[in-house]
């Protein structure tokens, strides 16, 4: 198994999402762990399914 690009971690005040291959912080500070958005970034999935993912998690912190 390879090693995942896109991991969670848990930061103060919630969880950001760290990428191993460009060695920074990507996304936004989230309240809950996307497990969800995480699973989509490391799987290939389409940029629709992944705009999707970052709208839905957005409207959750308002």
């Amino acid at each position: 198994m390879s090693r995942r690009r896109y991991v969670p971690r848990g930061v103060p005040g919630g969880y950001r999402i760290w990428d191993n291959t460009g060695r920074r912080w990507w996304g936004d500070l989230y309240q809950l762990c996307p497990d969800d958005l995480v699973a989509a970034l490391n799987g290939g999935a389409s940029h629709e399914r992944i705009t999707a993912l970052l709208r839905h998690y957005r409207a959750l912190k308002r």
